[in-house]
């Protein structure tokens, strides 16, 4: 075998690793990408059977406790379409009816079982998933200009 030949071998070796290795770590990220999804583009769109985050508001009168006295049953809503979502554990503190939520779980006949739920942690603060599909549901109001306008009013 001559050197040339020799060479040609490792480049080839050096270049099977190296897309080997580039297809393994493409893998192990499409499996940790979540997607967004607001209650109408679950409307429109398939999410098949993968874990995605649910935003939006909480309904108001939705929140119940289950009879078990740990699964919690609520919608979410963009005010255009509302998801009925499922979730077993414990709520945060701020969570409450007409809140921001993201919730992060899959879909299961038909009600989203959320496996993680997250609320706002101030009045100003809406995460940007949520505000992004309330602007685009025409429903989005800004916190601060609210708080403006009634500081003018006073």
């Amino acid at each position: 075998m001559t050197r040339k030949k020799r060479r040609l071998y490792m480049l080839g070796l050096a270049l099977l690793g190296l897309g080997t290795a580039t297809a393994l770590a493409l893998t192990a990220f499409q499996d940790n990408i979540v997607f967004f999804y607001s209650p109408s583009q679950l409307q429109t769109q398939q999410v098949g059977e993968r874990n995605f985050r649910l935003g939006g508001l909480v309904e108001e009168g939705s929140v119940q406790k289950l009879p078990d006295g740990v699964t919690t049953a609520f919608r979410v809503t963009d005010t255009a379409h509302t998801v009925d979502v499922r979730y077993r554990g414990q709520l945060p503190d701020l969570f409450r009816e007409g809140q921001g939520v993201v919730a992060e779980g899959r879909m299961t006949s038909g009600v989203f079982v959320a496996r993680e739920v997250l609320a706002k942690h101030d009045e100003k603060y809406m995460p940007p998933e949520v505000s992004e599909a309330l602007k685009q549901a025409g429903m989005y109001k800004n916190p601060a200009e609210s708080a403006t306008k009634t500081a003018k009013k006073e």
